[in-house]
């Protein structure tokens, strides 16, 4: 098993709302959109070339969200789903993978710091052996603190 933690985000809504938003993953369909719609930075257009732009863009597209799970087709791996396996009201959100070319685990967790504001963290355990570790360690390191930052942006007094 390999561990990886976002570094904590400080949210300024409460951990009632940001709970309310993220035990229902359909409310996640406003990342979809919002990255959908940015437009990319020139220095990213540089470094990016036509063809990834348009992987990103189909992986985009492709995303699906339901109260309980959210999927994604990330070429080549195939199609990835993440369901909710356990709510702990206000403080806890554990999903896992149901369909994954490597089995993982992903704990959102939420600690008040004031009556209007949170902090909250992600984990992710994933059951890697030593190659894939040594291969992918990184990138889900990475992954989990983009993913932690693109929730910490979420409007959660909607």
């Amino acid at each position: 098993m390999a561990k990886y933690e976002s570094k904590t985000k400080h949210i300024p809504y409460s951990q009632s709302a940001v709970y309310a938003k993220i035990s229902d993953l359909s409310n996640l369909s406003v990342l979809k959109e919002r990255l959908a719609s940015q437009d990319i930075p020139e220095n990213l257009k540089e470094q990016a070339d036509a063809e990834q732009m348009s992987k990103a863009k189909e992986i985009l597209e492709n995303m699906e969200f339901t109260p309980d799970s959210m999927s994604m087709n990330l070429p080549p791996v195939g199609k990835l789903v993440i369901e909710i396996i356990e709510r702990e009201p206000e403080k806890l959100v554990k999903m896992t993978s149901t369909q994954s070319p490597v089995p993982l685990t992903i704990w959102i967790q939420l600690v008040p710091t004031s009556d209007s504001a949170c902090a909250m963290r992600l984990t992710l355990d994933a059951e890697l052996n030593m190659f894939l570790k040594m291969a992918v360690g990184g990138k889900l390191k990475d992954g989990i603190d983009k993913f932690a930052d693109m929730l910490a942006k979420i409007p959660y007094g909607d």
